[in-house]
């Protein structure tokens, strides 16, 4: 009998042991992922080289980590002023995702767990990172038209078709 109500216990209270770690082991996205009111400086700077992704896409530490080190970001010196450092990681840090309870913080968003569930080979095939109109996973608004405007609704992704060249009696055809 004792066992019983040990078993019993242990069904009733592991789904909400793994709800505390959260949806994706912790590392979910937040909602809303932008705020209402947006940051010019973080727009304008941030946009000027990529998309300003989300803050509600990665936790505050990663916003911390990755503002602390823009002499060497990803390549590039995207290096600030101190004013609009400060300025930027505040919004950032203020409006980061507000679901993510792991210890990580990862630098790339396209390292987090939700971020690779969301966009496994079974969905996505691997070659479509290489397409030339795609890249690489970081270009979000390659198949997320909205992704400038933080809109990743599954049902506006348009994945661009693969176009191939094919030379034939002289003249080019193209197929997708």
């Amino acid at each position: 009998m004792r066992t019983l109500f040990c078993l019993a216990l242990a069904i009733t209270l592991c789904p909400l042991v793994a709800a505390a770690d959260g949806k994706y082991g912790g590392e979910d996205r937040g909602k809303p992922l932008q705020p209402a009111q947006v940051n010019a400086n973080w727009q304008q700077e941030c946009g000027s080289c990529h998309i300003a992704y989300a803050p509600g896409l990665l936790p505050a530490e990663s916003w911390r980590k990755l503002m602390s080190a823009l002499d060497q970001h990803f390549g590039d010196d995207a290096s600030l002023t101190t004013q609009e450092n400060k300025e930027i990681t505040a919004f950032l840090v203020d409006n980061a995702s507000n679901r993510w309870s792991a210890k990580t913080a990862p630098l790339r968003i396209t390292e987090s767990l939700w971020f690779k569930t969301k966009h496994n080979s079974r969905e996505i095939p691997p070659d479509t990172w290489k397409r030339p109109s795609v890249k690489s996973p970081a270009n979000c608004q390659a198949c997320h038209t909205g992704a400038g405007k933080a809109d990743f609704n599954e049902h506006r992704i348009k994945i661009p078709k693969l176009i191939t060249m094919r030379i034939s009696s002289g003249t080019m055809e193209s197929s997708a």
